[in-house]
């Protein structure tokens, strides 16, 4: 499978997965209707590791634009992720595509429930991000700091004081890292930390012929684009000043 097939299937299956639990939990007359915060979290966590564990092997599952630009950050500041700027624009074209596929894929298997649901901004929850406090400057800070720790989360578990053993578990301390970013920062914002992740689907939304649905929220959409792309570049920079440990 080429690397570009790969992020393209891995991040549509995190899509699949990751909008398909929100679906679950806040579109009317689901059987998950109402069950809260820690549904979520745990479907994105285990969404992360299907995706992860999917692809890894073709194209090292970043299925996330800001993993990748992290890479890259890395890569031209001497590190040694060998990860060139072409193949970084492959990956994002890729992962954009594949979040929309999953999206639409999403909209399709709760098809009647769109129409039995009332609450437009629950729609649009499905597809991307909303923040509680609606905060420009903060809820930028909020993506920061959760791409920033989700970054190093990566290059740590990938780094030279991993042992054989814990290299051997693979996706899973992706889907913990990813969980815990959730629980515990994911309050203010919904927690994209995934450009792909909520541009994708918020173009789905914006095309999809869902009934009652609310505008796409283009006014904020720029938030969990760029504010992910800079924390995973301080988090190379932070990675590369401690020694890349």
């Amino acid at each position: 499978m080429s690397p570009f097939l790969a992020e393209l299937l891995g991040t549509m299956f995190l899509i699949i997965l990751g909008d398909g639990v929100v679906a679950n939990v806040v579109l009317n007359r689901t059987k998950g209707e109402a069950s809260g915060w820690i549904v979520i979290t745990t479907g994105w966590a285990l969404a992360v590791f299907f995706g992860v564990f999917a692809v890894g092997a073709y194209s090292g599952a970043h299925i996330n634009p800001a993993v990748s630009f992290g890479l890259w950050v890395d890569t031209i500041m001497g590190g040694p992720s060998n990860f060139p700027l072409g193949t970084m624009l492959s990956y994002w074209a890729a992962q954009l595509i594949g979040a929309f596929l999953g999206a639409v894929i999403v909209w399709l298997a709760y098809l009647p429930h769109w129409g039995a649901t009332a609450d437009a901004d629950s729609k649009l929850a499905v597809f991307s991000t909303i923040p509680n406090i609606r905060s420009y400057g903060q809820n930028f800070v909020t993506e920061v700091i959760g791409t920033f720790m989700l970054q190093i989360g990566v290059f740590t578990i990938d780094g030279p004081a991993v042992t054989s053993d814990f290299a051997a578990l693979g996706a899973i301390p992706v889907a913990f890292v990813v969980w815990a970013i959730g629980l515990s920062l994911g309050g203010p914002t919904g927690y994209a930390i995934n450009p792909a992740r909520d541009l994708g689907p918020r173009i789905a939304h914006f095309i999809l012929p869902i009934p009652g649905k609310r505008d796409s929220d283009w006014g904020y959409s720029w938030i969990p684009v760029l504010g992910p792309l800079v924390g995973a570049a301080l988090a190379a920079v932070v990675w590369a000043a401690f020694g890349r440990w």
